[in-house]
């Protein structure tokens, strides 16, 4: 087996191209550092199951409802909300239910149904929850739908099915962890909301999208709140959306009190005045129609948190 490897090798060897690899960045001394050298890191996505080399069976999918209701009844949802009370239901997609009391001192039933764990939470998975939900003899103010990741018309203006609210709640990562402590710390469950925006159509048929803010639900208060875009960090456009891949067309930056004018400072004359202009709006510039008849919009707020809505033009 030694003697067949060494072959191999010494065959590549003979054969292969050269090529020199450099470890360390030219110099321009002219130019302005944006940034310092950084490194890229991530949480491990991984789970570890208790039997090794079996698939995942319903204990497992179990023992992650129980981790991912644990932390929700200690970090409840960012912001929004604060649970009285959180025991688990005997559903096929509503895993646990609850209380809060809102701003009037009333309290609220809740429905929670945990998305998939691997996958993403569309439409289909709503409509099963809601539908299970209204079978149920306890009747629910609210279904709270739990994803680490969301189809993009999921997140749109359609969250309420006949009088139930529904309220999509994106998971963190983090959350993925097994190990991780539970101490009710961090963005661990957030409700984003959707992009209020305007869509006009300009007199040579091009598309302009102008940013108003971003509409949260308020669970406390039982109704949507729009905020301004002074809580949005950045958004972006996929002018040509395929469904499948949201591409980066356009980008912009928004914010109160202009949080890259420091940046723009100190790059002095090294930025082009117009340029930057033209990434700092709420308006977006000029763009054909869409083949494909859809474009998506992208916001992401200061948290990090994102949110994506799918528009029809």
């Amino acid at each position: 087996m030694r003697e067949r490897q060494a072959e191999m090798d010494a065959s590549t060897a003979r054969r292969a191209t050269n090529e020199i690899l450099h470890d360390q960045p030219r110099e321009v001394r002219k130019r302005t550092r944006v940034t310092g050298p950084f490194t890229v890191e991530s949480l491990s996505p991984h789970r570890v199951q208790d039997t090794v080399g079996e698939p995942a069976g319903p204990d497992a999918s179990q023992n992650f409802h129980t981790h991912i209701l644990e932390h929700l009844k200690t970090a409840g949802v960012q912001h929004r909300l604060t649970f009285d009370w959180i025991s688990s239901f005997p559903g096929e997609y509503l895993h646990a239910e609850g209380a809060y009391t809102d701003e009037n001192g009333d309290s609220q039933r809740v429905a929670i149904s945990i998305g998939p764990q691997y996958e993403t939470v569309g439409r289909q998975w709503m409509g099963a929850a809601v539908k299970e939900a209204a079978r149920c003899l306890s009747k629910f103010d609210l279904l709270i739908v739990l994803g680490f990741t969301f189809e993009g018309y999921t997140a749109d203006a359609r969250t309420r099915m006949g009088s139930l609210p529904i309220l999509p709640i994106k998971m963190s990562p983090e959350l993925m962890i097994g190990e991780l402590k539970n101490t009710g710390a961090g963005n661990l469950f957030m409700n984003f909301g959707e992009p209020d925006i305007k869509i006009h159509r300009q007199p040579d048929d091009t598309l302009v999208v102008t940013l108003l803010g971003v509409d949260v639900f308020d669970a406390r208060q039982g109704l949507v709140r729009s905020d301004n875009p002074g809580a949005i960090a950045c958004w972006f456009i996929d002018t040509n959306y395929d469904e499948e891949a949201f591409f980066v067309r356009h980008a912009y930056f928004t914010g109160t009190d202009e949080p890259y004018k420091k940046l723009q400072q100190t790059l002095g004359d090294d930025i082009d005045a117009s340029a930057w202009a033209s990434l700092y709006r709420t308006a977006s510039l000029p763009f054909a129609r869409p083949a494909g008849g859809k474009i998506a919009v992208k916001v992401i707020n200061h948290y990090g948190d994102e949110v994506l809505k799918v528009y029809e033009v």
